[in-house]
């Protein structure tokens, strides 16, 4: 029998783009237990609601992660919006819908080269970054940056995008479609890849309801769950069916974020043939006395804005109260539970499998 030993995984690790810590414990080389802790880079964003005026903090918002910042400011805006009764124009969510789904495919382009090189294929990783940058660029001709949006605003957005614009967007997409098959069919049909992925890190459905799962690991893992069904954004309008595979394992995990890439550009090309004329805006004025929840369909998972105003004589610009749940916090139990069992040398790739986002996690 195995001698058992405890040993610090994280939170520096040359693999993880994240500083993740576990306390592995091993016999031999097989991970009996993984014992997450969390901490390291916790900033106090929800904190300056008290110093920030509601109309302000949507920019603290979006620095809670660059990759998910313009769902951060979108979620944050609804739960405003919620709490005032504020109807956003339609051109406004179809705008917001594109820019969502543009920072799925960033997103899930840029996981796709962190697994490469958790694995080791470093040139693969490469090429993914490589596609990657043509999404940052749409961003940055667009929005104007291409980590922070700032386009996101109570009541719409404050930019718009001009049909010769959009059509010039939906091409790119359309030709992109080509680099990316050629990325992605390396990831699914490869035989050295798929020897690292298929059958490692298995997450039954049942666990998945179990523990929370989210996102692609719950879908990955057959559970029907995406908050984009519920009808935030005009996904009811352009037609929506969520990605779900049910092997459980690494390898489905990774074929839902990639079949997603493709489903995201085709979604983005039905909004822009649809998107009316209009406003992008509607003013916002007074304070915010009453609070509201919304959810939205981050790139790893369901995420929850709650915002809460000041009652009565306390009412003023700022906010009694901000608080969101990331997808990482539901995916954390998921992650500990494909460790169990699996050896030493797919630890960091499937840490990764999860997608996770400290800084998300830490507000």
């Amino acid at each position: 029998m195995g001698k058992r030993t405890i040993i610090p995984f994280g939170p520096q690790h040359p693999v993880l783009p994240e500083p993740v810590h576990l306390d592995l414990v091993i016999e031999d080389e097989t991970v009996l237990e993984a014992i997450p802790s969390i901490g390291f880079i916790h900033r106090g964003l929800e904190k300056l609601v008290e110093k920030k005026e509601y109309t302000e903090m949507v920019y603290v918002i979006e620095r809670i992660c660059g990759i998910c910042s313009f769902g951060h400011g979108w979620g944050y805006c609804a739960a405003v919006e919620g709490a005032m009764n504020i109807e956003v124009p339609d051109r406004a969510e179809y705008l917001r819908t594109i820019w969502h789904e543009l920072g799925r495919i960033h997103s899930h382009l840029l996981w796709l080269g962190l697994l490469a090189d958790g694995f080791g294929f470093e040139s693969l990783f490469m090429h993914c970054w490589r596609v990657r940058e043509t999404i940052l660029d749409l961003f940055e001709e667009t929005t104007g940056g291409r980590v922070i949006f700032s386009v996101c605003k109570p009541g719409g957005i404050r930019k718009d995008i001009d049909a010769d614009t959009l059509s010039r967007m939906v091409k790119t997409l359309k030709d992109l479609k080509k680099d990316i098959k050629e990325l992605t069919d390396v990831f699914l049909n490869d035989t050295s890849v798929k020897n690292r992925l298929c059958g490692v890190g298995v997450l039954s459905k049942a666990d998945a309801e179990e523990l929370c799962a989210v996102g692609p690991v719950a879908r990955g893992s057959g559970v029907v769950q995406d908050i984009r069904l519920a009808g935030e954004g005009k996904y009811d309008d352009i037609g929506f069916e969520p990605i779900i595979e049910t092997g459980g394992d690494s390898y489905s995990r990774c074929k839902v974020r990639i079949r997603e890439v493709f489903q995201s550009i085709d979604l983005i090309e039905r909004a822009a043939e649809m998107i009316p004329e209009g406003e992008i805006s509607v003013p916002v004025k007074g304070n915010i006395t009453g609070e509201f929840i919304t959810r939205m369909e981050q790139p790893r998972g369901e995420a929850v804005y709650y915002a809460k105003g000041f009652d009565g004589d306390k009412a003023s610009r700022h906010l009694e109260r901000m608080r969101v749940r990331t997808p990482t916090n539901m995916n954390i139990p998921a992650m500990v539970k494909t460790l169990q069992g699996c050896d030493l040398a797919d630890v960091p790739m499937l840490v990764l499998t999860i997608d996770p986002c400290i800084s998300c996690t830490e507000r």
